[in-house]
């Protein structure tokens, strides 16, 4: 792997890209605008650039499409909240359905990179139908121990409004936060939001050493009122910015099931908030909880915010998010990272990005530094599968992709590549490719199967026989779940 600096007005280079299936990559951009809870209220939604006017639905030829573009994304809520609805009986409504979430939602093997930049890995395989092949860009970046990082400032807004006296929702949250401030370091500080027709600061930004007072904060949390989501959001930034330090992690987290009902609930006021203060560089956390949540709002939260959405239903998924995963992935590695996958026309026919429809780039987006990307923290793998068709006995090299991304201190962009032989594709993804390979195809397919009825030519049968046998040879509870999950939507589709 190639890593280095980059001047301006460098060359167009090739880079690995993911997007959602039905979403095309190459020169467009898509963006959805989140629906309101309340069925009377209107969105004011975001406006179209040109290339999200452009995007179709349809494959991308390689000979007027020959470059996908996306930034990155680790969110995972989609997979949490379609993971609960099926286990509940119901199928999940195909607009929540975002594949890359999914796949990125289980772990991967991909090696990590010295520095702190990105490695990248490129592998595929030939799908059983002719001349049709999967390609799999895997970036990941490296980890580090909660007591190797710098200091953080976390502003907790916690949504207390009637509906989160559901069993699920305000104890899962108040258990989590009492969690969490065990595992906190003694150089982080704390501040406290909650919020229903109104917001109200229970604790200021708090040093660590006063654990005492913040737990007695948490424990002020009781239900009360609507959900005045823009005043908690608002309040929680301002509270945000007056404790900035610049030596440290700056980040807002709000937790709430997202059925913003009181107050602005027109979503691109809300979501300009967001993206005012990521400009600033606080960046946000949604934790969704509920069985009726705001899915779209608390997504496009996060991506305006320049953050990352995850959804939890269950004490032991909060203790995962709360207890392990959030202080040792408080910090950044990357600002603004954005991918690009060149395919080469002599070997690749048409291509299909699997996910990533509202996360597209114009191809000129890439190395314009001003343009949002995905950030991303220390040990965060990201995964983009292409579906391919190829010219037949086509040899050569297949694609190249890149990362670009922004060190989050300097903002120096850096960038690191890798390309794929057409040789170098497995003869077989079920047969021949590795195991977490299959195992991605099989969660992106059946991702795409919930939303659109199809997947890579396999119906539930096919699925559920591919994922029972990449249960027993992986032995990854999360396949396993997998499995359990094809079987419930067999029994309620």
């Amino acid at each position: 792997m190639k890593i280095r600096p980059l001047a301006a007005g460098a060359g167009l280079v090739a880079l690995l890209t993911l997007s959602a299936c039905g979403g095309s990559g190459g020169s467009t951009s898509g963006e959805r605008a989140p629906q309101p809870a309340n069925a009377n209220q209107q969105p004011v939604r975001p406006s179209q650039s040109p290339a999200q006017q452009e995007q179709e639905d349809a494959e991308q030829d390689t000979t007027t499409a020959q470059i996908s573009t996306f930034a990155l994304d680790v969110d995972t809520a989609s997979y949490g909240y379609a993971r609960r609805t099926l286990q509940e009986g119901r199928w999940p409504a195909p607009a929540e359905i975002r594949p890359e979430e999914w796949v990125n939602a289980f772990r991967q093997d991909y090696a990590q990179p010295p520095d702190d930049g990105f490695a990248v890995h490129v592998d595929g395989a030939k799908l059983p139908s002719r001349d049709e092949a999967v390609l799999r860009v895997g970036l990941q970046t490296r980890a580090s121990d909660a007591a190797g990082r710098r200091p953080a400032n976390l502003t907790f807004v916690v949504d207390v409004s009637g509906s989160m006296a559901e069993t699920g929702r305000l104890d899962l949250v108040k258990s989590a936060l009492l969690k969490l401030l065990d595992q906190l370091a003694p150089g982080d500080q704390v501040s406290i939001v909650s919020f229903s027709d109104e917001a109200k600061v229970l604790a200021s930004m708090t040093p660590l050493t006063a654990r005492d007072e913040l737990r007695e904060a948490v424990d002020e949390l009781t239900v009360n009122g609507g959900t005045n989501l823009e005043a908690g959001l608002v309040t929680g930034y301002q509270e945000a910015s007056k404790a900035f330090r610049p030596a440290a992690t700056n980040r807002v987290i709000l937790l709430s099931d997202g059925l913003a009902n009181q107050g602005s609930t027109e979503w691109q006021a809300i979501l300009d908030r967001a993206k005012e203060y990521a400009g600033r560089q606080v960046t946000l956390l949604t934790v969704g909880v509920g069985r009726d949540y705001g899915d779209e709002l608390m997504e496009q939260l996060a991506d305006n915010g320049d953050g990352m959405a995850v959804y939890v239903s269950s004490q032991e998924e909060a203790d995962k998010i709360f207890a392990t995963q959030l202080p040792a992935n408080i910090e950044l590695r990357a600002r603004d990272a954005k991918a690009q996958v060149v395919f080469n026309p002599s070997v690749v026919e048409s291509y299909r990005l699997i996910g990533y429809d509202n996360r597209a780039l114009a191809t000129e987006d890439f190395r314009d530094d001003s343009r949002d990307g995905g950030e991303i923290g220390p040990g965060h793998s990201v995964t983009a599968l292409y579906s391919l068709h190829l010219k037949p006995g086509a040899k050569g090299q297949l694609a190249q992709a890149t990362v670009r991304w922004q060190d989050p201190d300097t903002r120096n962009a850096s960038e690191a590549s890798k390309a794929l032989q057409a040789d170098e594709l497995a003869p077989s993804v079920w047969d021949k490719a590795p195991v977490r390979l299959q195992v991605d195809v099989a969660v992106a397919a059946f991702a795409v199967y919930l939303r659109d009825r199809k997947a890579f030519g396999m119906d539930l049968p096919e699925l559920m026989e591919q994922a029972t046998r990449l249960a027993a040879a992986s032995e990854d509870p999360m396949v396993s779940e997998l499995v359990t999950l094809i079987n419930k939507a067999r029994s309620v589709g």
